[in-house]
């Protein structure tokens, strides 16, 4: 099973906030051996909230299931030796501080491939390690509005929209995986690793690739449309009696089906909406006939008669709607950790289809609290007793040793 794929692998987790740590838990999901370090404070993304499950972040805990954390002050001599010992034994190591920070600590990848030729290193940054933006922070707003992906959302004359949902860290955050798996596929044939640079802006542009293509086709800069797909009339929300239906209809026999359960037969044969691209000039047009005949009912009621016809629908859901829900509970998504401060927390898991649904055999463990195993992983480097100890009295290891082990 895919989610023991990985067992063997080892990656050390410099990353913080999202999209580095939704990388590297996406590799531990898979079985990889993830160890998080972390300052002595603690990382960014432990103070992002509210909301707070027992003064912990909500945000953190949803994004770092499944690793050993340790708590290491990389400013420090004994904090980078230590991180160098770890990384001479991993396979991976993912970063996402400012380009040039990790090369300032001597962590960088040129530093460390001599002493471990396989290495796989990934660095994640807001603009890349080159260009004339590497050196400019950025989050995954900022990002949303520089490659363009705000000024196409929202309808016509609004104001800009973000995606609530931080669109351009997740996306960056399954590229990253993606091409960390391919380079340790290669780097195990080969025994040569290698350094990868991903950026949020370009996995931000790689997520707008139908955009772009259209763009670079028409040389028309895309216009806000709401809830509608710019290629294809009608593909988007209409409101019901009670609530909002999505529908797409522009193959000609569902446009013909949805016309027929409309009960408006002659729009089949009004030559405004003859055709998928006669219907997207008319969006509008197309749009104000549709929207009063679709208030005629229910939403459930237009799902039920919709789906019998074979038109793709589905009611625009709310989070609430969403988890209440019987594709919600088949899913396999659903997932409840034990977390020694926040007691059991409820968080999506890890199941791309049904068919990988978590069971009792794959358990998931909590995100670790500052510093959980800082022990345990250092006696595995070799470390004995006193030197942890001391490393504890130099402030060298955070000293947040409350539910270590």
């Amino acid at each position: 099973m895919f989610k023991r794929s990985l067992q063997g692998v080892r990656v050390v987790d410099f990353s913080h906030v999202l999209a580095g740590p939704v990388c590297t838990m996406m590799l531990a999901d898979m079985g990889a051996e993830v160890i998080k370090i972390e300052p002595p404070g603690g990382e960014l993304g432990r103070q992002i909230g509210p909301p707070w499950i027992a003064g912990e972040s909500a945000v953190y805990l949803s994004v770092n299931r499944n690793k050993r954390g340790m708590a290491l002050d990389l400013k420090s001599d004994g904090g980078r030796e230590v991180a160098r010992r770890l990384i001479n034994r991993a396979d991976v190591v993912v970063e996402n501080y400012r380009p040039g920070v990790m090369q300032s600590f001597g962590l960088d990848y040129d530093t460390l491939a001599d002493s471990n030729r396989g290495l796989v290193y990934c660095s994640i940054s807001a603009y890349g390690q080159t260009g004339p933006l590497r050196g400019r922070p950025g989050v995954d707003g900022i990002i949303q509005a520089a490659s363009g992906l705000m000024s196409t959302l929202g309808i016509a004359g609004g104001e800009p929209v973000k995606v609530a949902t931080p669109v351009a860290d997740m996306v960056t955050a399954y590229i990253a995986t993606i091409a960390i798996l391919a380079a340790c596929n290669a780097a195990q044939r080969s025994g040569q690793g290698e350094y990868l640079d991903i950026s949020l802006y370009n996995a931000t542009l790689m997520l707008q690739q139908i955009g772009y293509a259209s763009f670079f086709a028409s040389d028309a800069v895309p216009a806000k449309a709401g809830s509608a797909a710019p290629y294809a009339a009608p593909n988007e929300a209409y409101q019901t009696l009670d609530g909002w239906i999505m529908v797409a209809a522009y193959h000609p026999q569902r446009w013909q089906a949805l016309c027929a359960a409309l009960g408006a037969g002659e729009l089949e044969h009004d030559p405004r909406f003859a055709s998928n691209e006669c219907r997207v000039a008319h969006r509008e047009e197309l749009r104000r006939v549709l929207t009063p005949l679709f208030r005629q009912r229910a939403t459930e009621a237009w799902v039920s008669r919709l789906s019998g016809l074979d038109i793709l629908c589905a009611p625009v859901a709310n989070y609430d709607d969403v988890v209440r829900s019987q594709e919600y509970a088949a899913s396999g998504i659903d997932s409840w950790v034990d977390h020694p401060v926040a007691g059991k927390v409820r968080v999506p898991g890890f199941a791309p289809g049904p068919a990988h649904a978590a069971s009792a055999h794959d358990p998931i463990t909590a995100a670790p609290t500052l510093g959980q195993h800082s022990r345990q992983i250092l006696n595995e480097c070799g470390y004995d007793t006193a030197e942890i100890d001391a490393m504890f009295s130099s402030g060298v290891l955070g000293k947040h040793e409350r539910f270590s082990t």
